[in-house]
């Protein structure tokens, strides 16, 4: 279940509110990586899937609030009735950009055009499809992913767009004999398609992301970056097992620019993505 979140009251200033949440308190006690000389992420993003709740419910405050928590790049997972050039608006008062936007493939089969135009306003670089309905997950469907794929990318690039893909873990489970995901990575063109990777659901399928940055340099420009507990289960950045200084030290082989934090089902959601920014500034690779 959903708790509410609460409101930032007025005058509140946001050490407060991580106070008033428990937030600093709790952050204190994770196994940071050490503050060593290193190299860290400039700008952490958020995949806003994570709030959902709280944009239907205060799609303005809910922005402010989390650029308050340091946020600088949105990825939107819809708009909730509001015009590009409204978003965008909102973006600008609250210093925060929108690298990328997850559109489900059906819509993008229905009005590229328009959702491009809609990037465009939005200062968008990628369209990501975010997930296959499961009636689409046979070998066929993949490849025919694929060519859409880049089809769609061809006509993104003349708008300075590129399309993108974003897994989950059933695309690293076995299929006639093929790994869905491999059809997907080796059937679209670099150019035209990159991958945003999703961390948990990659260890959730017991894959180790590592051979893929070294197998297909320069593929990964987007990360989901959220943690997996001992028992497999989705979990704050910090609050899991995943070693992701590890991870964030192929950078430069895989290609990662975007660092989205995300959490599919959280309890309370603004505490839940201060936790993990916390987390995420903090890891030194």
């Amino acid at each position: 279940m959903n708790i509410k979140t609460p409101a930032i009251p007025h005058g509140f200033t946001r050490r407060k509110f991580l106070h008033s949440c428990g937030i600093l308190t709790a952050a204190a006690s994770l196994p940071i990586t050490a503050l060593a000389q290193g190299r860290r992420v400039d700008n952490v993003g958020l995949q806003l899937y994570t709030l959902r709740n709280e944009l239907s419910q205060d799609f303005e405050g809910t922005l402010a609030h989390v650029a308050e928590l340091g946020f600088k790049e949105m990825e939107f997972a819809g708009y909730y009735g509001r015009s590009a050039g409204e978003v965008r608006s909102i973006l600008d008062q609250n210093g925060m950009t929108s690298p990328a936007a997850h559109i489900q493939l059906q819509a993008l089969r229905d009005d590229l055009e328009g959702e491009i135009e809609r990037a465009e306003i939005l200062g968008q670089k990628y369209i990501v499809v975010p997930i296959l309905p499961e009636s689409q997950r046979t070998i066929a469907e993949y490849q025919r992913t694929a060519d859409y794929l880049n089809r769609a990318g061809e006509i993104c690039k003349q708008a300075g767009i590129k399309m993108g893909y974003h897994n989950h873990n059933f695309e690293f489970e076995e299929t006639d004999g093929r790994i869905p995901y491999d059809i997907l990575l080796n059937e679209t063109e670099a150019d035209l398609v990159d991958m945003e990777l999703d961390l948990y659901w990659i260890r959730n399928a017991g894959v180790d992301p590592v051979p893929y940055f070294e197998n297909h340099p320069g593929r990964f420009s987007m990360l989901h970056v959220k943690d997996m507990d001992e028992f497999g289960r989705m979990a704050e950045v910090g609050r899991g097992e995943i070693n992701f200084a590890e991870i964030f030290s192929h950078a430069d082989t895989a290609g990662f620019k975007h660092f989205f934090i995300e959490h599919d089902q959280p309890g309370n959601g603004l505490a839940s993505v201060a936790m993990s920014i916390y987390t995420v500034r903090n890891i030194v690779f």
